[in-house]
């Protein structure tokens, strides 16, 4: 591989291929020098067959996604390689089939590198994980082994899942970019669903447009191409949100600094507050994540309840002992401010929040808050995460950029349009 090109975005590697300057073979091995050069640091993999990556590789052309390394969330069932589901329960198991979003990579000529880590049932209890800008700070979760492993040149494209903040909050901490898709987008048949009104499937990428090419190739959608000039600047709308005092100092002068760069470059910026009834998601979504999840894991709870953490367990055992008419009324809760939605967002194209809190928090025990995830998830819209500048400790910031349910295409645009306009 030449100089300099040892981290290429997704779309840049296909092209050099396509013009013959670059083999799928050549790329894979750039890939597996990174993480012979830093895993021990970063610690993102579970499980690695460098061979079986290196065959891929070298298969004849097909599909959208030909030659592009691949890493996997461990809570998406892979055929030829163990899904432990970040629990020691699972330790070993070897499903029968992939995972459909796996299934459908491989169809259009992408290489499963290997399983990453997340923390158990993509819920609680951290892995050993590192944040490739300072191994001392963690890389997010649940999905860690996906945020750092982008971020540290391991594979282009990752798939993980958001129950609350697990794809966007690790994408910003580590630098890349994360796009949740609006619900029902990607298949979730063949991953370990713990709550079914919230799991959403996601990707991590080093661009947007990766994310676009992802996706569309797997949800068989024409996502567009976000490098393109839009026409026009987007009218933008700053939701600093429900949480808002949770942020740190630094995503204060973040979203100030972003407002002012997006409105240097045309767009049409106005503060958004959202309606006070939304408060009331900060208490319906955990009774519906928490019991959902016991339900999903009733065998476990019952056949193996001493292997599972002090902390998910005790979670799992306070969404069982919510009465019906509770959960009934956070669902209820739930789908009347979905619908309420559009309206907040009338006359605009996106609304930019924080993505975190702040930078990465210091230490592996604890992945950080998801206070400016979990509405989003809940509404079941589009997210995209940009790369936005650095922390006053040097670690990665990121933007959300939040659109209509439906909207994947043009959250995907946007955000694009706002990453060049912060000149990230």
């Amino acid at each position: 591989m030449q100089p300099g090109l040892e981290m290429p975005t997704a779309k840049e590697a296909l092209r050099r291929i396509a013009a013959g300057k670059l083999t799928p073979a050549a790329w894979m091995e750039a890939c597996l020098d990174r993480i012979d050069a830093l895993e021990a640091t970063v610690r993102a993999f579970v499980h690695l067959d460098r061979e079986a990556a290196r065959c891929a590789a070298s298969l004849p052309a097909q599909g959208a996604l030909h030659g592009v390394p691949i890493g996997v969330k461990d809570t998406f069932d892979t055929a030829d390689m163990p899904s432990a589901y970040g629990s020691v329960i699972w330790h070993g198991h070897r499903p029968r089939a992939d995972a459909a979003m796996v299934a459908w990579a491989r169809a259009a000529g992408g290489v499963i590198m290997g399983k990453t880590v997340t923390t158990e049932f993509a819920t609680r209890h951290p892995g050993p994980t590192t944040n490739p800008a300072n191994a001392a700070h963690t890389p997010g979760g649940s999905s860690s082994g996906l945020a750092a492993g982008v971020a540290a040149g391991f594979f282009p494209l990752a798939f993980g899942s958001q129950t609350a903040g697990s794809v966007i909050r690790p994408a910003a901490f580590c630098g890349v970019v994360g796009f949740k898709p609006s619900f029902g987008v990607l298949p979730r048949a063949g991953m370990k669903l713990m709550s079914d009104s919230l799991d959403t499937p996601g990707v991590f990428a080093r661009s947007v447009a990766d994310c676009a090419l992802a996706v569309g190739a797997i949800a068989q959608m024409d996502l567009g191409d976000p490098e393109r000039d839009p026409g026009r600047p987007p009218r933008a709308g700053v939701c600093r949100g429900i949480t808002w005092e949770k942020a740190a100092p630094e995503t204060h002068a973040l979203l100030d600094r972003v407002r002012e760069a997006i409105a240097r470059a045309g767009a049409v910026v106005r503060d958004v507050a959202l309606p006070d009834g939304f408060g009331a998601m900060t208490t319906a979504h955990p009774v519906v994540m928490h019991a959902e999840s016991a339900a999903s894991l009733g065998w476990e709870l019952r056949e193996a309840a001493d292997r599972l953490s002090d902390g998910l367990r005790g979670r799992m055992e306070w969404g069982l002992a919510r009465p019906a008419s509770e959960r009934t009324e956070a669902r209820d809760t739930m789908e009347r401010l979905t619908a309420a939605f559009p309206t907040a967002m009338e006359e605009l194209d996106i609304l930019l929040t924080p993505a975190a809190p702040g930078e990465a928090p210091r230490g592996l025990d604890w992945t950080g808050d998801a206070a400016f995830n979990f509405m989003w998830t809940a509404l079941h819209v589009p997210c995209v995460t940009v790369p936005a500048g650095v922390g006053p400790s040097g670690l990665p910031l990121g933007i959300q950029i939040v659109a209509r349910r439906g909207e994947d295409r043009a959250a995907l645009a946007w955000a694009e349009w706002i990453r060049a306009a912060i000149g990230t």
